[in-house]
This record gives C-alpha cells, structure tokens and sequence, in this order.
C-alpha cells in the first residue's frame, strides 16, 4: 500500500463523514460570506469535499512522479471519484439543487464506465486508467459541487450561479467522456477481444 493508494483510501473513509455532516439536522448557524449566505455544515461539507478531491490530484501526480502506478490505483482512483462524486450529487437532487434527470445520467454514465472497466479486466487483465476526458468530466463535477456546497461564493455578489453553470458543463463532459471510452474500447464488445 504505497503513498497514492493510502491517499485514495482517506478519500474512500472521507465519503461516510462527508454524507454524515450533510445527513444530519445538524444547526452550526450561518455566515454571510462574500454574497453568499453559507450554513456551517455546508461550509464544513465542503471542506471535506475538497480536502477529498485535492487528494484526488495527489495521489495521481505522486504516482506518476514516482512511477507508483499500481492496478489497485488506476481501479480504487476512479471508483473514489465515482463514489464521492455520487454522493454529493444524490444529495444535491435531495436538496432540490440539481435535477434528478441529470443526476441520473451522470450516474448511469459512471456505472457504465465501471461495467465497463470491469469486462476488460476480465477479458484481458488490464486496468482501463482515466483518460484525459474522464479527468475533465471529473474536476468540472468537483468544481460544481464545491461551489453548490459554498452557495456560489464570490459569484453570488454578481447574481451569476456559477455552480448551476459547472454542472452543466460536468454533464457535457460526463456525456463526451462516457461516449469516449466506449468508442476507444468498443473492441471489448467483439468475439474477437484479448
């Protein structure tokens, strides 16, 4: 269990605290930051959140850096995303933030993905590893729900609901990324694949 692997089990362990701050009727107050009104258990959400997505960019970086590049990571890596993404998202539809349509597909798209990567390990034992739409479809999904988390601080004083924006941009990707990668690996669906 080298350095990146750890990583992404902290933010596999983050996932459970992140859905408890926002699950609970926890009252913490709010703060008027920036032209946002913020509760304090969203703040801290966030927080959470994107301690767990800087995680995200180091665990890979350091991988790479140092050529610890390992199946469990380019598996547990993206599945952590998947997960911590998911959660914010299934509670954002519960909070009448996103709709449940586009939810819905993101999820749909990230368990296609993951059947996905699963028929090829099994068919030939390679790890499919995140390919640079995926890691576009996944950092404009952080950066969304960072910012629905944080009420879109700062461009709340501009009236401009930069995270609503975000998750639009997170869905086209979502959608480019996911067409993508069945495209480049549509050999796994032949009788011929190896």
């Amino acid at each position: 269990m080298n350095l990146p692997n750890k990583l992404t089990v902290f933010r596999m362990i983050l996932i459970p605290v992140f859905m408890l701050v926002l699950a609970l009727p926890l009252d913490w107050g709010t703060l008027q930051v920036a032209g946002a009104q913020l509760p304090v258990t969203h703040l801290v959400a966030a927080i959470i959140f994107i301690v767990a997505s800087l995680t995200d960019l180091a665990d890979g970086k350091i991988a790479r850096k140092y050529k610890l590049v390992t199946n469990f990571g380019k598996f547990a890596d993206p599945l952590a995303d998947k997960l911590l993404v998911m959660t914010a998202l299934i509670f954002f539809v519960q909070f009448g933030w996103v709709p449940a349509w586009m939810v819905a597909i993101i999820v749909i798209r990230e368990l296609a993905i993951t059947g996905l990567r699963t028929l090829i390990v099994e068919n030939n034992g390679k790890v499919l590893a995140a390919a640079m739409p995926g890691k576009i479809k996944t950092a404009s999904q952080m950066v969304a729900i960072s910012f629905f988390l944080l009420h879109d601080i700062v461009f709340a004083m501009a009236n401009i609901p930069f995270a609503m924006i975000m998750i639009w941009s997170a869905l086209l990707a979502t959608i480019y990324s996911g067409i993508d990668y069945f495209y480049k690996n549509r050999d796994v669906f032949s009788d011929g694949f190896k």
